[in-house]
């Protein structure tokens, strides 16, 4: 859409509704991708064929080289739009590659442009190890210095696997449409009964998994609009002062601490409004009606 600033039409790319490869044209610096593994030297996913499901030549995941406001970085795009991003024996091979690549070459960070609803079931057992590879690979990559930063505002957010994934990444960007969360919605309402979660609640649905959130609670650092310059401008400016922490057993403890002093503190809370609320949020109701600057200054006024 078009936004009017200072009497002139700026153009906003929407990130939520653009593809991967939308995605990286406009995140980073023009003309500076170059993919690995292009479409001639790709293979869809084996298991899909079996069972005469069509495939992706690049199974749903784009990876490569950049620039990002100058600085090399490497990069990852999970294509949402096909299978729902989900992760299969290919997808995650080309992901843990990359990370592998990064350890090796050192770049100023890993961009990973999460959108997934986890792992891909098709592929069963193939699946959920890639995902434990993605998640070794991840955690090698920072304690070799390298900062990896996901980028979740994407139509299918970062859920099951990836929810996981994105949480172990150095830091988290997200916009309001962004969501994150362990299981779906779908899922715990087909585990648990529509009682426990109703899916088809979308109000509900963003209060507890979406970008305000997951800001709020701090799970994600940055809170940007849902425009691919406003995701480039925060990774650019996080980045800038990001220094990967050395591998420690002491910050470990000291985050499992935090974990669990957050988990008592919102213990048999079931809406983002009560947790809204037990943060100091005087008035929780107006959370999903604040725009992003107005939502950014009530965090800094909240009791830490």
């Amino acid at each position: 859409m078009n936004a009017p600033v200072a009497n002139k039409l700026v153009l906003r790319r929407s990130y939520f509704e653009a593809s991967a490869r939308a995605r990286v044209a406009a995140v980073l610096d023009a003309g500076s991708f170059r993919e690995f593994l292009p479409p001639e030297a790709s293979e869809p996913s084996p298991h899909l064929a079996v069972l005469d499901i069509p495939g992706a030549f690049d199974d749903g995941v784009i990876v490569g080289s950049a620039t990002l406001g100058g600085r090399p970085v490497l990069v990852i795009a999970q294509e949402g739009q096909f299978m729902g991003g989900a992760v299969g024996e290919i997808h995650g091979a080309k992901i843990v590659g990359l990370l592998r690549r990064a350890v090796q070459e050192k770049p100023a960070a890993v961009i990973f442009m999460a959108d997934s609803g986890g792992v891909r079931l098709h592929e069963a057992n193939a699946g959920l190890i890639a995902i434990s590879e993605i998640m070794r690979a991840v955690l090698d990559t920072r304690a070799a210095g390298v900062p990896v930063i996901a980028l979740v505002g994407g139509s299918c957010g970062a859920f099951g696997g990836m929810g996981i994934v994105s949480r172990l990444c150095s830091a988290i960007v997200m916009s309001e449409e962004g969501r994150l969360a362990l299981s779906g919605p779908e899922v715990i309402e087909t585990v648990a009964g529509v009682e426990e979660f109703d899916s088809k609640d979308r109000a509900l649905v963003w209060r507890v998994t979406g970008g305000k959130h997951r800001y709020l609670t701090g799970d994600c650092v940055e809170l940007v609009e849902d425009d691919a310059a406003s995701f480039r401008d925060g990774a650019i400016a996080l980045l800038a002062g990001w220094q990967e922490p050395v591998p420690a057993s002491s910050t470990l403890r000291a985050e499992q601490t935090r974990l669990t002093e957050r988990r008592q503190r919102f213990a048999g809370l079931r809406d983002g409004l009560d947790v809204w609320q037990a943060l100091g949020v005087a008035e929780p109701r107006q959370i999903p009606l604040m725009d992003r600057d107005s939502l950014v200054a009530l965090k800094k006024g909240l009791p830490a």
